[in-house]
C-alpha cells in the first residue's frame, strides 16, 4: 500500500491486504524547518502508537540551479542564477498497526510538505 500526500491531500494506492511489518516514510519540502517539524510529528505519532521508530534519517538535499539571461535582446554575459533545494528525511517504522496508518492519513501537515508512505516487506 502506498500513500502520497502533496500539500495536505493524501492519495491511497492499495496493493492488496497484507500484514505490514515495516513502513518507510519519506518527507520532502523546499524548507528544512518544515521537513524537521513534519518528521517530529510523525515520530511522536508513531511512539504514541508503540511502533518502533528508526530515524528521521537525513537524505541528500537536491539542489537545482536555473540560469537565465537578464536581457532579452543583448548582453549575453549578463546572467542571473536561481536555485531551489529539496530537503528530504526518511523514517522507518516497525510493528505498524492499522490505527497508525489511519492516523497518519489524517495528520495535519503544513502546505508545501510532501509525504510518501510505503510498505516494506
Amino acid at each position: 500500500m502506498d500513500i502520497e500526500n502533496l500539500c495536505g491531500a493524501f492519495q491511497l494506492i492499495e496493493k492488496g491486504e497484507q500484514a505490514m511489518a515495516k513502513l518507510e516514510i519519506k518527507i520532502k519540502a523546499f524548507e528544512a524547518n518544515l521537513v524537521d517539524d513534519a518528521a517530529k510529528k510523525v515520530v511522536l505519532l508513531a511512539k504514541a502508537e508503540k511502533a518502533e521508530v528508526s530515524g528521521p534519517i537525513p537524505l541528500p538535499t537536491k539542489r537545482e540551479i536555473v540560469t537565465i539571461l537578464r536581457s532579452v535582446h543583448v548582453n549575453k554575459k549578463s546572467r542571473e542564477q536561481f536555485e531551489s533545494r529539496t530537503h528530504k528525511r526518511l523514517i522507518v517504522l516497525s510493528n505498524v498497526t492499522k490505527t497508525l496508518i489511519d492516523k497518519a492519513k489524517r495528520l495535519e501537515l503544513p502546505a508545501g510538505v510532501q509525504i510518501t508512505i510505503k510498505s516494506v516487506e
